[in-house]
């Protein structure tokens, strides 16, 4: 993972211990939604030896999109419903493939 549940929840202003598991679980679904949207898995391609540093952008998408994942737990809106406007940013910067 490249966030923590701490991170996500310093996203959400959260102080208190309650949610953390849910916290994590929305953190790693929120990375694998992204490393198939970029077709790539982050963690393969930055932050190891003689690798760049995971980008700040990649971190912030993560963190957004499990954000708001927690505050919008309920299945809502249609399948057209665009991916938030600062993720989809990040996604189209790092993609590994152009449509």
């Amino acid at each position: 993972m490249i966030v923590t549940a701490a991170q996500v929840k310093a996203q959400l202003n959260l102080d208190d211990a309650i949610d953390d598991d849910l916290v994590e679980v929305k953190a790693k679904a929120a990375q694998n939604h992204i490393e198939r949207l970029l077709g790539f898995k982050i963690e393969e391609e930055f932050g190891a030896v003689d690798q760049d540093e995971v980008p700040p952008a990649l971190i912030e998408a993560v963190l957004q999109l499990a954000a708001h994942w927690y505050e919008n737990r309920e299945a809502a809106g249609d399948a057209t419903d665009p991916i938030l406007f600062g993720v989809g940013e990040i996604v189209r910067e790092y993609r590994g493939f152009t449509f």
